[in-house]
């Protein structure tokens, strides 16, 4: 899995984690996040980003994206279902990372791109569930900006 810097250009899972710790490290006594979510646009094809953010609560943070392709036509709930299992994939090998090296206290967070209003308000409690369920905390509309800003920014 290939993940985009906007500053460091292309990365695998394990520099995208060495230069999250990094970053961490510069900061010590600062309090981080780590936000993972996942988006989707359809249009002939369906792109996919999921976005890796690590958050310096209060002074910003580094985010990592990748970007990928299906021709698989899913419906709506579908694809919400399949963007949560992505962000679940990548927070499951991060948070295995995280606890090789000394860092399981970091908070995980996995933002789901549903909310209260419109079309995917039928599915919240399964897609809550199936985080809440795998271990993380879980975010929606509106606090769930590592989907519906950053995640979806690069959909397009």
């Amino acid at each position: 899995m290939t993940f985009v810097s906007p500053t460091k250009g292309r990365l695998n899972l394990d520099q995208v984690f060495k230069d999250m710790t990094d970053y961490i490290s510069e900061y010590p006594g600062s309090r981080f996040k780590l936000i993972i979510g996942t988006d989707s646009q359809l249009r002939e094809e369906i792109c996919y980003v999921t976005a890796v953010i690590i958050l310096r609560e209060g002074k910003g943070g580094r985010f990592y994206y990748n970007k990928e392709r299906e021709k698989t036509k899913l419906s709506l709930k579908q694809r919400i279902f399949y963007e949560t299992s992505k962000s679940l994939s990548v927070a499951a090998k991060m948070a295995e990372k995280l606890a090789d090296n000394g860092w399981a206290d970091l908070d995980i967070e996995i933002h789901l791109d549903v909310g209260e209003q419109g079309r995917t308000k039928e599915i919240i409690r399964e897609v809550v569930g199936m985080v809440n369920g795998s271990g993380f905390d879980a975010r929606i509309k509106p606090d769930s900006y590592g989907a519906s800003k950053v995640a979806d920014k690069f959909t397009k």
